[in-house]
């Protein structure tokens, strides 16, 4: 009688108790959503939105390049990072502080086990971020205007390093069981990292050990002049991620030969991922910037369109079609044969110093060529009407680049009068965004000048109905672009009557 017993006792026991890896994984859960709810993550998760919203809505950013776009979702995930840091490190130090550590003796799970769940519970807030990520790059990408292609590696950069950091917050609650010591690290990382104060920059070396390899280049490159080690650079967060997690479960006692191996790997990967991210710029990226930037024609394809021919590197020429409408626009108003003069449209960059330096682009002697930059919309529209109408008034860059004669008149009205709101853009294309006195008008290649007197009779001219200045201008084509007129002259052929005074260079 006793067996059956004891044998229907048995089956009716309840189930043992799940695997220690399912513990790992519920406490890790649990965990997840403790950290999702504190104020420091919320607020960072708060900040991260509004800067996603404010960077994406922004008006001049309507032509981005996603070789670009790619690495400008890195900076605000660093928020969100430093708040994981202090979160995770806070959630291991719990116990500490309410004193409630020699409870957890009497628990299935060891220390280092619930050391691993901590690490573990940063990854839904890593995903979160990746969402975001993912939503500022495909509003970019959908843009009418996006020219280019985004790399996977370059994505990656802003939830790897909210992982890093959640991670450093729980080792260094195992190093230093203290709650001053995270803060403190706080301030390092804030400075380091989002004051911009890391002591090494550049596109190599020591400047990859950073989470964020940002570089300050003001134009877009071609995708294939990048030679950023985005590939290498996403391996060694990961590892780096995962070591400083791992060494935090070693430290708390999980010293088995599973775990040192596993420390011991993933170190591997972190050291060949960051030995390789910081060497020289590959010599095949190096010479490939060197013919862009010397000889642009044999990387280019060039499509006529109307009467000009307009030469783009591969990624850029669905951008022509908005050059072609800033050429239209300029020769519609302008007379004899420059209405329809050849033109060639050529981009041009200078990439022989790297990302980082941004280099000017001496203006191009070959006649009747117009240079148009690797950006564009905003202030890059009215500086390449400029440069068109420069080239038409003037016969080539070089040339335009010297006025200081009444003919900059002519140019000026040639490249404001078929935009909307041309004193608007006038402005823009002033250095000082001035409306009145002597400035620097901005341009692809070297700028030109304008006086007071002719920026009086300018805008003189933007105030008055179009047609009339239309003819006017095309009447006296001819003297108007005569490198003998003057300011006067100029403003008494059009029909303004102002006191100019005497062009700088003396006519």
């Amino acid at each position: 009688m006793t067996a059956p017993v004891l044998e229907k006792e048995a089956q009716a026991a309840p189930a043992a108790p799940g695997t220690p890896a399912a513990a790992v994984l519920a406490l890790a859960l649990f965990e997840a959503r403790r950290l999702l709810l504190r104020l420091p993550v919320l607020i960072a998760l708060a900040v991260y939105t509004a800067w996603l919203v404010w960077h994406n809505l922004q008006p001049w950013d309507e032509f981005p390049a996603l070789q670009d776009a790619d690495r400008a979702t890195q900076g605000g995930p660093l928020f969100v990072g430093l708040a994981a840091l202090l979160c995770a490190n806070q959630a291991v130090l719990r116990s500490r502080r309410r004193d409630t550590e020699r409870h957890f003796a009497v628990l299935a799970l060891s220390r280092g086990q619930r050391t691993a769940a901590h690490a573990l519970s940063v990854v839904p807030l890593a995903l979160l971020v990746a969402v975001g990520v993912i939503v500022q790059f495909t509003w970019e990408a959908v843009k009418p205007g996006a020219i280019g292609h985004g790399s996977p590696a370059e994505l990656l950069v802003g939830p790897l390093t909210v992982l890093l950091f959640g991670a450093i917050g729980v080792l260094l609650a195992r190093l230093v069981p203290s709650g001053v010591a995270a803060p403190l690290l706080l301030v390092v990382f804030f400075l380091m990292f989002v004051g911009a104060a890391f002591p090494f920059a550049g596109e190599t070396g020591a400047a990859w050990l950073a989470p964020v390899a940002g570089t300050a280049n003001k134009y877009p490159f071609p995708s294939v002049l990048l030679g950023r080690p985005a590939a290498w650079h996403a391996l060694y967060l990961a590892g780096f991620a995962v070591t400083v997690a791992l060494l935090a479960v070693l430290l708390s006692g999980s010293r088995g030969r599973a775990v040192q191996g596993a420390v011991a790997a993933a170190l591997a990967v972190t050291v060949l991922g960051g030995v390789v991210q910081t060497r020289d710029v590959p010599e095949a990226t190096a010479a490939a910037r060197q013919r862009a930037s010397l000889t642009p024609e044999k990387e280019q394809m060039c499509l006529r369109r109307g009467t000009s021919e307009y030469c783009a590197f591969p990624e850029w020429a669905p951008r022509t079609a908005e050059w072609e409408r800033v050429v239209r626009g300029v020769q519609s108003l302008a007379g004899g044969p420059a209405q329809g003069q050849r033109l060639l449209v050529r981009q041009r960059l200078d990439a022989r110093y790297g990302l980082d330096t941004d280099s000017a682009l001496p203006p191009s002697a070959t006649p009747h060529q117009v240079t148009v930059g690797t950006a564009w919309g905003g202030n890059r529209v009215p500086e390449f009407s400029t440069a068109v109408a420069a080239v038409l008034v003037a016969g080539d860059e070089k040339a335009a680049a010297e006025l200081c004669d009444g003919r900059m008149v002519t140019v000026m009205w040639l490249s404001l009068a078929w935009q909307d709101d041309p004193e608007s853009q006038l402005r823009h294309v002033r250095l000082d965004d001035s409306l009145s006195g002597e400035a620097v008008v901005l341009s692809p290649t070297d700028p030109l000048t304008m006086t007071a007197g002719q920026t009086d009779v300018v805008r003189a001219l933007l105030d008055r109905p179009l047609p009339s200045v239309v003819g006017r201008v095309k009447a006296h084509w001819a003297e108007l672009t005569s490198p003998k007129i003057t300011t006067a002259r100029a403003a008494e052929l059009l029909g303004v009557r102002a006191k100019v005074g005497p062009d700088r260079c003396g006519a």
